[in-house]
């Protein structure tokens, strides 16, 4: 059944509004998915903070022209589906990676992230990166190492200093002689 120009006007504009602040998305394909697949893999990918949506490969370049994911979007055969966040790649890809590793209905087509397109391996290797809530921790705690460390110095000479006057007192040897 073919859809009226206006139908497909629509999900064009709708689509583009859910693309315009997207920084990744990462494309796949699928067969035989089930209904109930369909629906835990939404559930997955909007728990990680994305979108995922069933495309057209001739609406979707449309839809994604002017986006940081227009690159991707280009050239598409095949049954098609996109899953796209603002936030952060390596949490959708992660999430992604493990349902279609349990999963063998869908596969990954290609990726983008902030402009800068990626095979299937890199959309894999992206999944076992740390995800940036762990990489800024990590950058935090090497940075405020050094004080840490600086601070303990100081405070060791303070301690030594009342550790020994302690022995000294507990030995009597400030006693007046």
């Amino acid at each position: 059944m073919a859809i009226s120009k206006a139908k497909k006007q629509e999900k064009v504009e709708l689509l583009t509004k859910e693309l315009e602040n997207s920084t990744t998305a990462i494309i796949g394909t699928f067969t035989k998915l089930t209904v109930a697949k369909d629906f835990e893999l939404r559930k997955v990918i909007r728990e990680a903070g994305g979108k995922y949506r069933v495309v057209k490969n001739k609406l979707a370049p449309i839809a994604g022209k002017g986006t940081k994911v227009e690159a991707a979007l280009k050239g598409l055969k095949g049954v098609t589906s996109v899953a796209f966040t603002s936030g952060d790649p390596v949490a959708l890809a992660k999430v992604f990676a493990k349902w279609v590793g349990d999963n063998a209905e869908y596969e990954f087509k290609l990726g983008i992230v902030d402009g800068k397109l990626l095979n299937v391996e890199e959309v894999k290797a992206l999944a076992t990166m740390p995800g940036k809530e762990e990489i800024f921790s990590k950058l935090l705690f090497l940075i405020n190492a050094p004080a840490q460390r600086l601070a303990t110095v100081l405070n060791a000479t303070g301690r030594d200093l009342a550790v020994v006057l302690g022995q000294g007192v507990e030995k009597e040897k400030f006693s007046a002689a």
